[in-house]
């Protein structure tokens, strides 16, 4: 028994220099946190966005939301949102406000987005005009 529990610590400490060792709780997601990069417009009108997310274990179409960061172009607003198949709009938001005027907006909700199975999660930013409510640019990946 005490073998086992010295190859089982040696273990630990190998896989902790190699940084591959998780926290350990239960629900732990499996790894990797991966982001998404998005644009969308030109000039004055550019606006940028990242989504930091990981993939929820045992969950067959589902990703925890880690963080989110915007940034609407000199002249527009954005959003992040995923496609939400609950949503008669099809869109929800995951971000609390719209960022504008080239000011950053970054948030850390810690949420899980699921879809049923078939249903490709994605995310976009979306940007509108300061005068208009309609997506003047956006930019879609999927996750």
């Amino acid at each position: 028994m005490r073998v086992a529990a010295l190859s089982a610590t040696a273990a630990l400490v190998l896989a902790t220099l190699a940084g591959s060792v998780a926290p350990a709780a239960a629900d732990t997601p499996a790894g990797p946190v991966l982001q998404v990069p998005l644009e969308a417009g030109n000039g004055l009108h550019h606006s940028t966005g990242s989504v930091v997310y990981e993939r929820v274990d045992g969950e067959v179409n589902a990703v925890r939301i880690i963080s989110v960061y915007v940034t609407g172009g000199d002249r527009d607003c954005a959003w992040l949102d995923w496609n939400d198949p609950h949503n008669p709009n099809g869109w929800s938001s995951l971000t609390s406000e719209p960022s504008c005027g080239g000011t950053g907006l970054e948030e850390h909700p810690d949420r899980i987005v699921k879809a049923p199975v078939g249903h490709p999660l994605k995310v976009r930013l979306a940007a509108y005009h300061r005068d208009s409510a309609e997506v003047k640019h956006k930019d879609i990946e999927k996750l």
